[in-house]
């Protein structure tokens, strides 16, 4: 099999398995595990797949620039968004991260909550000014125009003075293997070090998101309470994260 055949042969594997394990594969194809690793990485490198320690998983679709993700699934991230509003209590003190399906969480807000939100998004906070009740805090430091949101020293230094009763986390991966991962190494860090300032954090965790990975991992999935998510119950990762004991809020 000619290389190019073999990598559409990966990718459509992965289309239909959710991962590729590169020892089974040179069995099965009759290769060197080097040649799969090295079909892997020029895979990796067009943006087709997410390496990973032993083979490859999806591509996440939400590691595009902010304005490409504000079209990408938009009713997947409603139907989170309105089962993540609902865990916000009148009187809490809430996180929320940035990204668009954060931004869709503002809008399902009741009109009339009374509670506090502190994030890192600006464009979260602009928002919460159609919300009369909400009282908005946001956090300051340096901008990370991908996902217009801050990042940084001076950001982390101001999350440390902030006491939470609920994270909403964004990420662009969840996956049973992978964890929790995003696309930057800065904003990976900035979402751990406010997770580290809730009692408890709950994952928006939209269709396209699930079975997927990024390059960076934020969590591993047993450090939050569960993941809000609309993907359906027979959706293979599902079945794993489930069997693993991780928490699915069902939108």
């Amino acid at each position: 099999m000619l290389p190019a055949a073999r990598r559409d042969l990966l990718l459509d594997r992965l289309r239909r398995d959710g991962r590729l394990v590169a020892k089974d594969l040179a069995v099965e194809l009759g290769v060197t595990e080097d040649a799969v690793r090295r079909d892997l990485r020029e895979l990796a490198a067009a943006g087709l797949v997410q390496r990973v320690y032993g083979g490859a998983l999806p591509v996440s679709p939400a590691v595009a620039d902010y304005a490409a993700r504000t079209v990408v699934a938009p009713a997947s991230k409603a139907r989170v968004a309105a089962a993540a509003a609902a865990l916000v209590r009148p009187g809490s003190t809430v996180l929320l991260d940035g990204g668009t399906t954060a931004l869709a969480v503002t809008a399902a807000l009741p009109p009339d909550l009374e509670a506090t939100v502190v994030t890192h998004s600006p464009t979260v906070a602009a928002a919460l000014v159609a919300h009369p009740r909400v009282e908005v805090v946001v956090i300051g430091g340096r901008l990370f125009k991908h996902s217009a949101v801050t990042c940084g020293a001076a950001a982390v230094e101001a999350a440390a003075g902030v006491w939470a009763d609920l994270f909403l986390l964004g990420v662009t991966g969840v996956h049973d293997e992978a964890g929790l991962t995003t696309g930057d190494a800065d904003e990976a860090a900035m979402k751990r070090a406010l997770a580290a300032r809730a009692a408890e954090t709950w994952v928006l965790g939209s269709e396209e998101k699930i079975g997927a990975a990024s390059p960076f991992r934020v969590l591993p999935l047993t450090a939050v309470a569960g993941v809000v998510t609309d993907a359906a119950p027979g959706h293979p990762v599902v079945g794993r994260l489930v069997r693993a004991g991780v928490t699915l809020l069902h939108a």
